[in-house]
């Protein structure tokens, strides 16, 4: 996984309305990255709308927001439009993304072995830095972890 003392990984995308995201829109400003399993499932949903609940304080720390998962951008926008989330969520199919932070691993469930993303969010600074990395995600209390 992604290390306190990173930078950056550049990565281009499409976000929930079928427009490219890159990591260089974020030259210059403090960026969080959380990766979530799959849209429109209770713990992500939790998750994403504790974020969105909390988004005018988490900009007035001066953050940019991203969701990202492996959902295409259909279930992204359908998603974004059934919460009405200010940020953006991007959809990464391929998992290029997910592979650079190295949230796309080997998980057990119920004596099963599948690959999925683990869920974890990132936050940089101005410089592209990661500062911090939570990999014990609250679902209900996501935006108060980050704000910590």
């Amino acid at each position: 996984m992604l290390n306190v003392g990173d930078s950056l990984p550049k990565f281009d995308s499409l976000n929930q309305d079928g427009i490219s995201v890159s990591s260089k829109d974020f030259q210059g400003k403090k960026l969080v990255i959380f990766f979530y399993p799959k849209a429109n499932t209770p713990g992500c949903t939790a998750e994403a709308c504790d974020i969105n609940n909390n988004i005018s304080e988490l900009n007035k720390a001066g953050f940019e927001i991203l969701g990202i998962s492996a959902d295409s951008v259909e279930k992204q926008k359908k998603f974004h439009e059934k919460f009405s989330f200010k940020y953006d969520l991007l959809a990464d199919e391929n998992h290029d993304i997910l592979e650079k932070f190295n949230v796309w691993q080997l998980k057990k469930f119920m004596g099963k072995e599948y690959m999925g993303i683990v869920r974890s969010t990132f936050i940089f600074d101005e410089k592209g830095i990661c500062t911090r990395v939570i990999e014990k995600v609250k679902t209900k209390e996501a935006a108060a972890q980050i704000l910590e």
